[in-house]
């Protein structure tokens, strides 16, 4: 097995890449049967985004401080946890943003795509589903669309629903809602096209991002699931993700 190992600048993630490189060799990420990623969620997210399109399995080893998207940390049979891992299969969100100036920008996000209010004055978003209008003015400090892998990040810490993989269907979250007082979010199908339209842009400024890529002074975003992206995950059996999904219902 030609294992890529990369590592996150910890001292903890420094001192395990060093033994695991000596223990079971090194490769480019390009040439390799499988990316392992040392570090924590945060170093996770950024790995997965820069070999989204090498269609090459990632398998995270815990050496970070946060670990929901990372196995349990062990040197030993290694090669032999990664042939028995379970496969688990992520599609980002794809987000176009549209500024007050007419710039337009695009990006994926593997978490979740988030509208913010720049200010103290509150957002105002209309909020339309598949071309529908579903919430006419939503106040409060923004609006997010969270994915499965997602839901258990920001969404869950904005009362959002936990949601298990294989599920098919995506989170729409406000975050501190004023108005309307008793929407509390949806959830809607993967494939339905959310769009978020920013009311009186100019006085109340609002920011987009799509994990850690920002976008400010937004007019219009757009936001789908991208089907034609599969990332793919790999959990030791006993660990997986849908299970941590699951019990994070019940902690």
């Amino acid at each position: 097995m030609k294992i890529a190992f990369v590592a996150s600048q910890s001292e903890n993630a420094q001192k395990s890449l060093t033994q695991l490189v000596k223990r079971y060799g090194q490769v480019e990420t390009d040439q390799a049967d499988v990316i392992v990623v040392l570090g924590g969620d945060g170093f996770m997210l950024h790995s997965l985004h820069q070999y989204m399109y090498q269609k090459i399995p990632l398998f995270g080893l815990r050496r970070g401080t946060v670990g929901f998207l990372m196995n349990d940390y062990q040197k030993d049979d290694l090669p032999k946890r990664i042939q028995q891992a379970k496969k688990t299969i992520l599609h980002p969100l794809s987000m176009t943003a549209e500024k007050v100036n007419g710039e337009e920008f695009n990006s994926l996000a593997i978490n979740e795509v988030s509208l913010l209010r720049q200010t103290k004055q509150s957002a105002h978003i209309e909020v339309k589903i598949n071309g529908q209008t579903k919430i006419e003015n939503l106040v409060g400090d923004g609006i997010m669309v969270a994915t499965p892998a997602g839901s258990t990040a920001y969404n869950l810490s904005a009362h959002g629903p936990v949601i298990p993989l294989g599920t098919q269907v995506l989170a729409v979250t406000p975050i501190s809602p004023f108005r309307p007082r008793r929407w509390r979010g949806a959830i809607i199908p993967s494939h339905a096209e959310v769009c978020f339209k920013v009311k009186s842009h100019l006085k109340r400024p609002v920011a987009a991002t799509a994990d850690n890529f920002e976008v400010r002074d937004v007019k219009q975003v757009k936001i789908t699931e991208a089907r034609e992206i599969e990332i793919e995950m790999l959990f030791d059996e006993h660990h997986n993700l849908e299970d941590r999904i699951i019990n994070e219902q019940f902690a």
